[in-house]
């Protein structure tokens, strides 16, 4: 089962400093057909305007993965965290029992990123935030595992979910398969340029639904960059 959401039909909510469409129930969009998929909960494509940016709020109990696409965003938490994360990489943040953090875009330039929240396999734990860099050219015709329930395994940063967040950046032409369990859930999006899912074509930023696959092919038709997150 293969469904692919255009970017035109997403929830979009603009605030003048924040531009947002969302994938899935989200603040002021809701949509009783778009709770989530699977343990995926939250897929935000944001646009943060330069010099502005989310002021502390909490957050407990969910694995929050933040993508950034262009620009750069600055982390900063209850726990003493601080953090700037730059285009290409992720920073990951376990808000456990409780956790207040604000998320700020200090550059001079709008910064753009995918907010992904993941429901975790387990509550009530300790809180904590990462982050790492991840060269872009390190997945360039292949899959990267970018954060997972495996860190170790994987060499990823950790989230407390049966998931993985991965990219891969894809010249024209570029063909790279996944082997995926049927029983998971795969949600693709690609932020820049046309892809083919298994005979389905998406345009850029545009949310890939999948299921009982056993297989996902991904055919760059342009050159492209794309995320996926595979979780139960």
């Amino acid at each position: 089962m293969i469904e692919v959401r255009p970017f035109a039909k997403l929830g979009h909510e603009d605030h003048g400093w924040l531009d947002a469409r969302h994938h899935f129930s989200f603040a002021g969009y809701q949509d009783r057909d778009r709770m989530g998929w699977g343990r995926i909960r939250v897929w935000n494509d944001d646009t943060i305007a330069a010099h502005t940016g989310f002021n502390p709020h909490p957050h407990n109990d969910m694995e929050i993965i933040t993508f950034v696409r262009s620009g750069a965003i600055t982390h900063e938490d209850s726990l003493g965290n601080r953090g700037r994360t730059a285009a290409g990489d992720v920073q990951v943040m376990s808000a456990g029992t409780g956790i207040v953090h604000g998320e700020y875009n200090r550059e001079d330039v709008s910064t753009t990123l995918f907010q992904i929240w993941i429901r975790p396999d387990r509550a009530g734990e300790k809180p904590s935030w990462g982050q790492r860099e991840f060269p872009r050219d390190d997945r360039s015709g292949r899959w990267v595992v970018l954060a997972s329930g495996e860190p170790d395994k994987d060499d990823a940063l950790p989230i407390r979910a049966e998931a993985k967040v991965l990219a891969a950046k894809l010249a024209k032409g570029d063909v790279v398969t996944y082997d995926a369990a049927p029983w998971r859930f795969q949600y693709l999006v690609a932020p820049v340029g046309r892809v083919r899912i298994n005979g389905h074509e998406a345009e850029p930023r545009d949310g890939i639904a999948v299921t009982g696959e056993e297989t996902i092919t991904l055919e760059a038709l342009d050159d492209a960059e794309v995320v996926m997150v595979d979780a139960r």
